[in-house]
């Protein structure tokens, strides 16, 4: 039968009114489970294909005549999510989990052990840390080989490898640590102050001949600077050397046996005012010129032994040595301490000289003089004679 179709409008040969309502009817009945059908088992992306082919199997007036029917029968429908489902539960079951226990060598429980999972060529590492029993467990392991490294504090790091399945659920033999090797590693430090302590007892040893007392000079021209509380012991233990108080008795009797300083008299009272006088220019040219003013101005007060070079530079070093020294910074400069210690020991015996013999500002001054004149001989001495005699002298050349 040949139709011809123009919009919704059917052109040919019509049937009778009552033979064309059951023909609508069947027609419409027929459709309805095709569409419905469409709705639930074919998705969104799919329902506009297949429509399309549905109706080009239909006869061709019922085609024409349902074409608005079904647009109102499928309606839009939502993105589907089957696939990415499908991907995720997929993706699920290839990965698995890794759990252990973790011990010592007396099967005790290792609590909180750092368990690190690690695989060749990814640069993540997982880790998880042993409960109360020892249980670790990780999870979302991908499939394929790996590495389990377990450490704890006091225990020896141990590595297992492994192979996990895709999915598997893989409970690891107990993990037993063996407790790490004792190295024991002792560093001894000794601080500067220590080892010039360890120098100056040394100095401490050196006396002329065995008696007299040379602690100021130093065998070592590397010797350490001194600590301004090294600097008062010196000089405290040179004040009070028993050579220092017979020393001082032996000029108090010289003085006595020339009348010097007349003004002390004679006698037994005489001579002792000429020993405290004495031993109290000792001790204070000691103590400011050793200790006070060396701490104040951070110089050294002690003499460097040369002993290499020609005589002439050997005497002149000994000779220059009585108005420079080393500084605490181990450089040369004026020796202030010896200096102003003299002038200071000239001014303070003022105080206990008798007043016939104290000749104001131009006594101390000369005195001064004169005591730089003696260090400078001293130190020739000390260049070319003392250390001979020195049986304890270090750092010898």
């Amino acid at each position: 039968m040949g139709l011809t179709t123009s919009g919704s409008r059917i052109e040919g040969r019509q049937p009778s009114a009552k033979r064309k309502h059951v023909a609508q009817r069947s027609k419409s009945t027929a459709l309805r489970p095709s569409a419905r059908a469409l709705r639930l088992l074919a998705p969104a992306s799919l329902r506009w294909p297949s429509v399309c082919v549905l109706l080009c199997c239909l006869p061709g007036g019922a085609q024409a005549q349902q074409v608005h029917r079904i647009d109102a029968v499928l309606p839009d429908a939502p993105t589907p999510t089957i696939l990415p489902a499908l991907f995720r539960q997929d993706q699920s079951q290839t990965l698995g989990t890794i759990s252990g226990r973790v011990v010592d060598q007396n099967g005790n429980f290792v609590v909180g052990a750092q368990v690190k999972l690690a695989r060749e060529g990814h640069p993540l590492v997982q880790e998880v840390v042993s409960d109360a029993e020892g249980h670790f467990t990780l999870v979302g392991v991908a499939a394929g080989p790996f590495q389990i490294i377990v450490s704890s504090e006091g225990f020896a790091t141990r590595e297992l490898p492994g192979i996990l399945d895709p999915g598997e659920a893989l409970a690891m033999p107990e993990i037993a640590l063996s407790i790490a090797a004792a190295s024991t590693e002792v560093q001894v430090r000794v601080t500067n102050y220590e080892l010039a302590e360890e120098q100056i007892k040394v100095q401490e040893m050196q006396r002329v001949l065995g008696v007299i007392p040379n602690f100021y000079v130093s065998y070592q021209q590397d010797a350490l600077p001194l600590r301004p509380k090294q600097k008062f012991e010196l000089a405290w233990k040179t004040s009070v050397d028993p050579v220092t108080f017979a020393a001082s008795g032996a000029f108090a009797g010289g003085e006595q046996a020339q009348n010097a300083y007349h003004g002390y008299g004679q006698g037994a009272q005489g001579y002792a005012k000429r020993y405290g006088a004495s031993y109290a220019d000792a001790f204070v040219g000691i103590m400011v010129g050793g200790a006070i003013l060396p701490s104040l101005l951070k110089q050294d007060p002690r003499y460097f032994y040369k002993g290499t070079g020609s005589v002439r530079s050997r005497i002149l070093y000994a000779l220059a040595n009585a108005v420079i020294c080393k500084g605490d910074n181990g450089h040369w400069q004026v020796d202030y301490s010896g200096i102003l210690g003299g002038l200071a020991s000239g001014g303070i015996s003022n105080l206990y000289y008798p007043a016939s013999s104290r000749n104001g500002a131009w006594l101390t001054f000369e005195n001064t003089f004169i005591g730089i004149g003696g260090s400078g001989i001293g130190n020739i001495f000390q260049e070319f004679v003392v250390r001979k005699l020195t049986p304890h002298a270090s750092g010898k050349p």
